[in-house]
């Protein structure tokens, strides 16, 4: 039976690796990192059933991650980890988009218990989730799972980079994904080097459906891409 599966970005040492053992204690499988960025990298690597996220982090804080994390994944539920108890901070935390939140210091098992709770709430819904591994574009169907594109009778089975990029335009369907954002979840940096190459893989993916003219992958300028269908 495959176990639930934590992201922890935690960069008080001593807190992350009790977190960690604790959890991996209980069953639950912890990858475990010490600031934003690095959580950052990892959350598209795997398929995270909860995120866990201390605010207060280098190189990227809680609430930046939790905003970015969404645009990746509307769905995974997140909480967040904050000495904070003001009401403002805890306001921004939901507006960012995280479920819950607990207050530091707090028992740990009453983070455990936040934890089933979520989890209870959320798992009714996998099938959904995974059935939201298909993406419906026109006339075109994306199996983000497998990498296929397929159009009536013809398919392509995409590049790793090729699938990251559509799955991202697939989710923001119909809004502007950023490019710096989706340039930082598939190249981990936004160099010019890397920018050219997703102008070259959003050239491929245009290619690729030009056979459905309803379908458009449009250019907005100093921004980044808006998929249409």
């Amino acid at each position: 039976m495959e176990t639930t599966r934590i992201l922890l970005a935690e960069d008080e040492e001593n807190m992350g690796m009790l977190l960690r053992d604790y959890l991996g204690l209980k069953g639950y499988t912890v990858t475990w990192v010490t600031d934003g960025e690095q959580a950052f990298k990892h959350f598209p690597q795997t398929q995270y059933d909860i995120c866990i996220l201390d605010v207060m982090m280098p190189k990227k804080d809680g609430f930046t991650l939790t905003k970015e994390i969404r645009q990746i994944n509307p769905q995974v539920p997140i909480v967040l980890l904050t000495a904070k108890s003001q009401h403002d901070d805890i306001l921004e935390g939901f507006l960012a988009g995280a479920d819950d939140y607990l207050t530091k210091p707090f028992r740990i098992e009453e983070l455990l218990l936040r934890i089933e709770a979520i989890l209870r709430r959320t798992k009714g819904g996998r099938a959904e989730l995974d059935r939201e591994q298909v993406f419906t574009v026109g006339s075109y169907t994306f199996d983000v799972a497998k990498q296929e594109l397929i159009h009536r009778e013809r398919k392509w089975v995409l590049t790793a980079k090729e699938a990251a990029l559509l799955h991202l335009l697939c989710i923001n369907k119909n809004r502007i994904l950023d490019r710096n954002f989706a340039l930082r979840a598939i190249w981990s940096d936004d160099s010019y080097f890397n920018a050219r190459s997703m102008d070259v893989y959003i050239t491929k993916l245009r290619k690729y459906m030009k056979d459905d003219p309803t379908v458009n992958i449009l250019n907005v300028r100093g921004r980044g891409f808006k998929l249409i269908s």
